[in-house]
């Protein structure tokens, strides 16, 4: 029983700005679900069904022998940051320096601290809608002005560069990019990036691209506005090892950005997390410089069962699915089922143990959609795909 107390807990009012990330609560409710005895595929969490490559594991385990448990930089230990300034100098076709790199415990803390950092009260974020909810959370938090992009699916998920020229003012401070995207798996084409950066001109605007999906492409190339000439010093490139490398919990990202931001988003590290664990630092240098068969045989392996669950979802009554790009995460409409979002997300988690996103928990744009992820085995996908095709023969 929780403790009775007299003392009203007075909460600062920026909580009540706070968003959540529904994909945790919707997994607390499925295991609630299976303690009860249920049967639940789980096609609701971002997080790869494959292990960590063992040449990284060892390289951890052999970190914590040798030493590597005690604080380390906040902006992370010079040999990684070195690294990943020489896979972003590869990747991305610029020239990177370590003091350019900031390593953070996981991917969310360069949104956080550049949101920080850069927006104060009113300042105007423009952001993707549908989209990573924590963007909108973030810029609500800190008083400024979340402004959605909308993702149509007739464009295929990707931003109307014209739309998005008008949506810019004067008070824009930081414009927000994901490709590959979630929750849509769609893609920016080289195209579209280039007609991005002409609607931002010279203007002093950031831009914050967060690309932590850019090894899990399967059609198409990813390309960065980090590599447009003339935009490498405004833009903040948000990575890391999570879904490359099967890391989810080993949290591990990183920001790459101008020496001057990354100097400040280091003190906000300081501020907060102290530094990110020195053992899987050592261990993110052998997953950028050693074998990378894991990450292709992983890639290969999505691509199949992106396939196989499209179309099994174009199967199914009401339900309409275009092929995503990349990621790991499928965006059916299902206006067709006539049922919102949210209710038909509840009713095949309770009714027939498949547990996915309510489209509207990436935004009001992702209204008419659900969010499954295929980061799951092919008997599971299979075995939600008769769960769901059985719901709506059953209830439409």
């Amino acid at each position: 029983m929780p403790a009775i107390t007299q003392f009203e807990l007075r909460l600062a009012s920026r909580m009540s700005r706070l968003g959540t990330e529904t994909a945790f609560e919707v997994l607390n409710r499925a295991r609630a679900l299976e303690k009860q005895g249920r049967e639940i595929v789980h096609l609701e969490i971002g997080e790869p069904d494959f292990d960590t490559p063992s040449n990284v594991i060892e390289a951890a385990v052999d970190a914590l022998h040798k030493g590597w448990t005690h604080y380390g930089p906040a902006a992370g230990l010079p040999e990684l940051r070195q690294t990943i300034a020489d896979y972003v100098s590869r990747t991305r076709s610029v020239p990177v320096s370590s003091d350019e790199v900031v390593v953070v415990p996981g991917g969310k803390p360069i949104i956080f601290f550049t949101i920080l950092a850069l927006v104060d009260e009113g300042d105007e974020v423009i952001y993707p809608n549908p989209g990573f909810p924590i963007y909108e959370s973030m810029v609500n938090y800190v008083g400024g002005r979340a402004i959605p992009i909308p993702l149509r699916e007739e464009r295929d998920f990707s931003v109307d560069t014209k739309e998005l020229a008008s949506l810019i003012t004067d008070r824009t401070r930081l414009i927000i990019l994901n490709s590959p995207h979630n929750p849509t798996g769609g893609m920016l084409t080289r195209k579209d990036i280039f007609e991005i950066a002409e609607a931002i001109g010279d203007r002093n605007i950031m831009v914050l691209s967060d690309e932590i999906y850019s090894r899990l492409v399967f059609e198409g190339e990813d390309f960065s506005i980090m590599s447009v000439p003339g935009f490498k010093e405004r833009t903040i490139l948000l990575d890391g090892f999570s879904k490359t490398y099967a890391m989810t919990g080993w949290r591990m990202g990183y920001g790459v950005m101008r020496p001057d931001l990354a100097v400040q988003v280091a003190r906000l590290a300081t501020n907060s997390t102290s530094c990110t664990a020195s053992f899987t630092q050592v261990a993110g240098i052998e997953a950028l410089r050693g074998d990378q068969s894991s990450v292709d045989t992983m890639n290969a392996e999505f691509r199949h069962r992106r396939d196989v669950f499209v179309a099994g979802l174009n199967k199914i009554r009401g339900f309409s699915c275009r092929l995503p790009k990349g990621a790991f995460y499928t965006f059916p409409n299902i206006t067709g089922t006539g049922w919102p979002s949210k209710k038909l997300a509840d009713a095949l988690l309770e009714q027939s143990g498949v547990a996915c996103l309510s489209g509207t928990a990436f935004g009001e744009y992702g209204e008419g959609y659900l969010r499954f992820s295929v980061a799951n085995s092919l008997e599971n996908l299979n075995k939600a795909l008769a769960k769901i095709d059985r719901w709506t023969r059953e209830n439409l």
